[in-house]
């Protein structure tokens, strides 16, 4: 007994993952937030920098809810009230009652009949794919799909899949006539917004082109969408991917309440009896307690501040700012992709430079993640700028003077 040879294997492979600048490295550690003041947005302090600030570029919380003081009086009063634990899973007494308050206003935000809440979205995708497909299922998936799709189509193993070439709705089409008289269930599932990119998938097209085949299978094409990035972030009244592209036909979706609702979580959204199905088969929410009664109060008081007046407007901030970064960039000359979406990628298509790149962000107080293989694929070495409504025009502007100067010394 004893780990010694397999600690030896382990630090061989950890040293090629530094050696090939894939390692992730040690994590920073925040040790405290200073709130907005004046021109300036959030500052973060992080363990051996001292009292140097930085600006946070690679944040989820889109919308900045998570610092906002009527927010964490929220969490600290049920808290409170219910303690700051659920202490077992929803099926042994671990259900409260803000946990099904949430669950029914968020199916009413996305107009569905139920909803179910995971304690991570991860969590929630993974029950859906491992739940619904079965032994005579085929699964259609976008090919930069999030990890949390590729390892739920793995955990289910269905009959067969099929990888569609990303955002081709020729080729998703072509997949689709390829599986018909295959299997009884055909189980389209793909990203809203793609995590690596700000693109997203247009759900308007692939719902209309499931219509044209959908009675070919004796059990539906179901479209299952994963939101995480999209809803509170994207859209008019912030409802994501869908309301962006205008779809009518998504019927499962997943979505996070740990990004734009500045809380923790995942959810599921779809019909009653779908909803019921999974609580019943779906191992991530059976066997995983759920989150916390407090959490759960919190994400229902960022719902309400979404879906309102004030929640526009914190959108259309978001929206500015997010094309004030963008704009800059690309006429600073860097490579990046074209969307509305808050998450604002530098193409740097090398390892070695874009770990040069952070580190000089770091180095002038920005903390922005840099993406290298296997989390994008090679070639896409990218640094992911993450624009929130909590940033101000003065730490867009600076972020962007620091790009400039890095262009300047080091091209």
């Amino acid at each position: 007994m004893g780990l010694t040879k397999l600690e030896k294997v382990l630090a061989n492979e950890l040293d090629e993952l530094k050696a090939s600048g894939r390692a992730k490295g040690k994590e920073f550690i925040i040790t405290k937030v200073k709130k907005p003041e004046g021109d300036k947005g959030p500052r973060y302090f992080l363990k051996g920098f001292g009292d140097k600030e930085f600006i946070r570029m690679n944040s989820n919380s889109y919308l900045g809810l998570s610092l906002l003081d009527e927010m964490i009086e929220v969490e600290e009063k049920t808290a409170r009230e219910f303690g700051v634990g659920p202490g077992a899973v929803r099926f042994i007494s671990g259900t409260f009652e803000p946990h099904r308050a949430l669950e029914k206003r968020l199916a009413r935000f996305h107009n569905r009949e139920d909803g179910m809440i995971f304690s991570a979205a991860y969590s929630a995708m993974v029950a859906v794919l491992v739940s619904l497909i079965t032994k005579e299922t085929i699964v259609l998936s976008d090919e930069l799909n999030h990890n949390c799709i590729i390892n739920g189509i793995r955990l289910a193993r269905p009959k067969d899949k099929k990888i569609y070439k990303h955002l081709d709705m020729d080729d998703f089409e072509a997949k689709i006539k390829e599986c018909i008289g295959k299997a009884d269930r055909l189980i389209v599932v793909t990203d809203g917004v793609f995590s690596m990119r700000g693109d997203y998938a247009p759900l308007d097209k692939m719902s209309e082109i499931i219509k044209r085949y959908d009675d070919k299978f004796p059990e539906n094409i179901i479209l299952a969408v994963d939101d995480s990035h999209g809803v509170g972030a994207f859209g008019e009244t912030g409802r994501g991917t869908e309301e962006y592209t205008h779809a009518d036909g998504v019927d499962i979706l997943v979505g996070t309440l740990g990004k734009a609702f500045g809380v923790n979580g995942g959810y599921v959204v779809s019909s009653e009896t779908v909803i019921n199905y999974l609580k019943e088969t779906a191992i991530t929410y059976i066997y995983s307690n759920p989150l916390t009664p407090a959490e759960a109060a919190t994400a229902l008081k960022a719902i309400d501040i979404l879906d309102s007046e004030r929640g526009r407007q914190l959108l259309k901030r978001l929206r500015g700012l997010a094309k004030r970064f963008r704009d800059g960039v690309t006429r600073l000359g860097y490579e990046t992709i074209q969307s509305d979406h808050p998450i604002v990628p530098l193409l740097i298509r090398d390892t070695q430079k874009t770990a040069d790149l952070v580190n000089y962000l770091i180095d002038n107080g920005i903390l922005a993640t840099g993406l290298n293989y296997p989390v994008v694929p090679k070639g896409d070495e990218t640094i992911r700028f993450q624009i929130n409504a909590d940033h101000t025009p003065y730490d867009i502007d600076y972020t962007l003077d620091v790009l400039r100067k890095y262009k300047e010394e080091r091209g």
